[in-house]
């Protein structure tokens, strides 16, 4: 269900009212900016989002049917983006944008030819207003295809409040005081953590923080093209830290058996829910969304998170997910379509889902006042105060078949290694071989 929300700088105003005109020096809001040029028509989206996040996507579109007269109509595909628009395309029913939630299938997408570069007026707004390293995720052989408009941190660790004054804690800032206060976090009586083994998808999140902060940014991106083997000893390092946390019973909540039968939302309630049983739970900045809308934690005060440590003598990682909009060949109103990713450029159109809630936005010129509470706003600015040092997230880069499929490659590698990680060198030959065979594919 989260998988992939993929479900966070003043400078300038966020809101830089329908005037048509350049936001921040972004380039035109829109096509025809605030004189309904694009009325008449309208434009097809589809994306993976459905419930709040659809809701609140769908204010954005209302906010560009304001500025430009043209109307939207949404689709949710799920999360399987790429085989609802492979058959709407080959239907003869392709929508016009789809927002994109992994960097892999956005290549995909490129390579098959189904992507329209992005206009220029949208390439100016990419440049004034985001890092060089989204231009580069959005890009397929140097050419700039897709549009960052939400991202996820997924360097943060979640904690309650009342469980860490208990055993007399402070929020950690390495690896090892983590686990050290999550021994003491044990010892008052609450498992440290709460991990949701039964997603494959969170240990991969696990194992990306400790492999990017211990082995580097350099060697992070060489993994996730598989330039470097898994078999290389940073893998195995990484894996060995890892294993520190997975093999100690007072620390995982339930132990492996209970972290293997623990689903991502099911983690969030073992620290939040009515009953708890551990003090802190590691994901994305999504994991605040369930804590407040399923068990009516205040963000903030019932519910707050540190940054994920650094890992011994690396920097603290920030690893981030994402949602692209790319604008398809085959749509019946392309220029309609590219007038609505020129408007999701700008910090507008981002401070309307700020406003909402359960957004953050990798636009450094979106006012931080725009997010409704400080712990948004520490995390909105901890993603872009990173700029280029952002990572990936890594099994989103990788083909479906090693970083994405439910019962395979690292997602199931990973689990069998919270199962048993006595032998991190034995599992590092068997995610290479996973990997070899995907990538060759």
């Amino acid at each position: 269900m989260m998988r992939r929300r993929t479900t966070l700088l003043t400078g300038c105003t966020g809101l830089v009212l329908a005037l048509g005109a350049t936001a921040c020096g972004g380039g035109p809001v829109s096509a025809g900016g605030g004189d309904k040029a694009l009325s008449g028509q309208t434009v097809n989206v589809a994306g993976v989002w459905s419930g709040s996040e659809q809701k609140n996507f769908q204010k954005v579109l209302d906010a560009f049917t304001e500025k430009t007269g043209a109307k939207t109509q949404f689709t949710s595909t799920g999360d399987n983006v790429s085989t609802v628009v492979g058959s709407k395309i080959e239907g003869g029913n392709a929508p016009d944008v789809v927002m994109v939630p992994q960097v892999g299938v956005l290549k995909q997408f490129a390579e098959s030819g189904w992507l329209k570069p992005l206009s220029g007026a949208a390439q100016k707004s990419v440049d004034a207003n985001f890092a060089p390293v989204w231009k580069t995720y959005g890009s397929v052989d140097d050419t700039l295809y897709g549009l960052y408009f939400k991202a996820a941190h997924k360097s943060t660790v979640w904690y309650s409040p009342d469980a860490l004054a208990q055993a007399g804690v402070e929020a950690p800032k390495t690896y090892d005081d983590m686990l050290k206060a999550g021994g003491t976090v044990s010892d008052s009586g609450l498992a440290a953590f709460s991990v949701a083994g039964q997603d494959g998808w969170t240990l991969t999140d696990w194992f990306e923080n400790v492999y990017l902060s211990q082995a580097g940014p350099e060697k992070y991106d060489a993994l996730a093209a598989h330039q470097l083997k898994w078999t290389d000893a940073s893998v195995v390092e990484a894996l060995t830290t890892l294993g520190k946390l997975f093999k100690d019973k007072q620390l995982i909540a339930g132990g492996q058996k209970g972290a293997l039968n623990t689903d991502f939302p099911g983690s969030v309630e073992k620290v939040f829910g009515p009953k708890p049983e551990a003090g802190m739970v590691y994901e994305g900045d999504f994991v605040a969304g369930v804590a407040k809308d399923q068990f009516g934690k205040k963000i903030g005060e019932d519910a707050n998170f540190f940054p994920f440590p650094a890992v011994g003598g690396g920097k603290a990682p920030v690893v981030s997910g994402g949602d692209a909009a790319v604008v398809l060949k085959d749509g019946k109103n392309q220029k309609a379509g590219m007038a609505l990713l020129e408007y999701l450029a700008t910090p507008e159109a981002a401070a309307v889902w700020a406003e909402a809630g359960g957004f953050l936005s990798p636009n450094k010129n979106v006012d931080l006042a725009s997010y409704g509470d400080d712990v948004t706003r520490a995390t909105a600015k901890s993603l872009v105060s990173a700029g280029d040092s952002v990572r990936f997230d890594m099994s989103d880069q990788a083909p479906a078949a090693f970083g994405g499929t439910k019962g395979a490659g690292e997602w199931k590698l990973l689990q069998d290694f919270l199962r048993d990680p006595s032998d991190p060198k034995g599992t590092a030959a068997k995610l290479e071989a996973a990997a070899a065979k995907a990538y060759q594919g």
